[in-house]
């Protein structure tokens, strides 16, 4: 299944619709640089272990061995911020924004 970056929901077949899951760097690039990603879940949670089963080398860095999401990692759904129950459906983007530290002095 092709995984494009258009808007919208995408088809594995005719009974299942994915959401679309968006990583930014580092995470993108242990993501074999690819930022979207097409997923199944009802909730951020199952598309987040959904994108670490399609993505082993994202294993650990977004959910801890419990799956849940990691202090570090801030989620937003369809623009709105997000936790790991947050409902999700075909029409909704989920970004995974790492937590950035640091600064000018």
């Amino acid at each position: 299944m092709s995984c494009a970056a258009s808007a919208g929901p995408r088809r594995m077949d005719d009974d299942t619709t994915m959401t679309t899951v968006r990583l930014r760097e580092p995470l993108k690039r242990l993501a074999g640089g690819r930022a979207d990603h097409a997923l199944e879940g009802a909730t951020v949670a199952d598309v987040l272990a959904a994108l670490e089963r399609d993505q082993p080398a994202l294993a650990g860095w977004i959910l801890d061995e419990r799956g849940r999401l990691r202090r570090h990692i801030n989620v937003y759904v369809s623009g709105e911020p997000g936790g790991a129950e947050t409902a999700v459906g075909p029409e909704d983007r989920v970004d995974v924004l790492p937590a950035i530290s640091g600064g000018a002095r």
